[in-house]
């Protein structure tokens, strides 16, 4: 019975461990208005004093050839940007970069940096990038 009860216990540590790591699930339409906090520097479509984000996912940090503006932290990064690298990123940038240029000290609220997360991924399926 003990070995039982341990490995109930066992499964339980390892099923809220994991359910920790796990993301949590965004709403893209509650992430649309958190976007709205990124447009003074940002635009899906188009580079502004803070790189494009479409093609966002998948994409090498500090990448985007026609953007000038990157820090020499973010082009060495080495940082893919996934759903995962976002979360951290933009939990606290410069903690997350150090030496990154954007001056942004993060969205502390895992729900919101989720809907905005979710918000990014659905915009990279249908916003075109411009050349």
């Amino acid at each position: 019975m003990k070995g039982a009860v341990a490995a109930a216990l066992f499964a339980s540590v390892g099923l809220a461990a994991q359910a920790a790591t796990q993301p949590t699930r965004g709403d893209p339409e509650a992430g649309a208005a958190i976007y709205d906090r990124c447009a003074a520097c940002h635009a899906l479509d188009r580079d502004r004093t803070g790189p494009r984000h479409c093609g966002l996912i998948g994409r090498r940090a500090g990448s985007v050839r026609a953007f000038e503006g990157y820090s020499e932290a973010m082009k060495r990064s080495r940082i893919v940007w996934s759903e995962a690298t976002l979360d951290r990123f933009l939990r606290n940038p410069t903690a997350y970069v150090r030496g990154t240029s954007m001056g942004y000290a993060g969205i502390a609220d895992a729900k919101e940096r989720a809907d905005l997360i979710a918000y990014l991924v659905r915009a990279n399926g249908v916003t075109p990038c411009r050349k």
